[in-house]
Formats: structure tokens, sequence, C-alpha cells
């Protein structure tokens, strides 16, 4: 607080101490200003600015299987996906039959009944499983508010 001075007055001692002369109330009579960093000022309020705005979009993550796919892969799988949730992304299982497997539906239906029980803890299903395109079975987990 210098108190009321001329402006040449402000503008040599901001030079002195290397700052800048900032007018921060221009309408008050006589004008407010202050000895600041301006290029610092200006930084940290798009910083404040960007952080606040920033916000996680969500995505859709595939996670995809095989009727024949082993238990342990099955459980690695299952992990992906509950890391996935935890960061509030959707995830979609798609498991894909290829020649003989078209006949072994029932197979791939166990197979998202369990993962889909394994993961209820930590989401809930926003599309039931069900055959898409005859080749591909899918389901579609939503991450729990």
């Amino acid at each position: 607080m210098l108190g009321v001075i001329p402006t040449a007055d402000a503008l040599r001692t901001a030079f002195d101490v290397g700052l800048d002369l900032v007018e921060v109330a221009p309408t008050e009579r006589p004008p407010v200003c202050r000895i600041m960093d301006y290029g610092k000022f200006k930084y940290e309020q798009k910083k404040k600015h960007s952080n606040s705005t920033k916000q996680h979009q969500v995505q859709l993550k595939e996670i995809r299987l095989r009727p024949k796919t082993g238990e342990h892969d099955i459980d690695f799988k299952v992990k992906q996906a509950r890391e996935f949730l935890s960061h509030k992304d959707k995830v979609k299982l798609n498991i894909i039959f290829r020649g003989r497997e078209n006949a072994h539906h029932d197979r791939g239906r166990e197979i998202l009944a369990a993962i889909i029980a394994q993961l209820e803890d930590v989401a809930k299903v926003e599309k039931s499983p069900g055959l898409e395109g005859g080749r591909n079975m899918t389901a579609v987990l939503t991450p729990k508010a």
C-alpha cells in the first residue's frame, strides 16, 4: 500500500522492482493500480480456468473374448474391465464366434453372465447380453454412481 501517488512515480517504482503496473479498478477515482508480474498473473488465471472446466470424457472400452477363452484370461479381462469402470468409462463385452463356435451361443451367454456377476459391485448392465449380426454377442456395462 503506497497510497495515492502520481502515475509517473508508480511506473518508476514498478520498473525499479522489475514488475508491471496493472490497473485493477479503472472506474474508481483515483484509479486503483497494483504492482505485480502481469505475465504470471495471466498464466495463473488461465491455469485456474482450464482446471475447473476439464472433465473426464466418457469412453466406450471394448473387451473381446471367444467361447474357448481360458479361465485365467477371462479373470484378466475382468480385472481390465474393473479398471475401466473405476475410471468412469463404459465397457462393452464382446464375444466373437467363428466357424463351429456358432453352435455354442449358450457358452458365450454363460461367460457374459459370469463376468457381469463378477463386476456387479462396480457396474450395472446398460444393455443385456444379446446376439448382434449372428457372430457377436455383446453386453454393455456402465459404472455405478
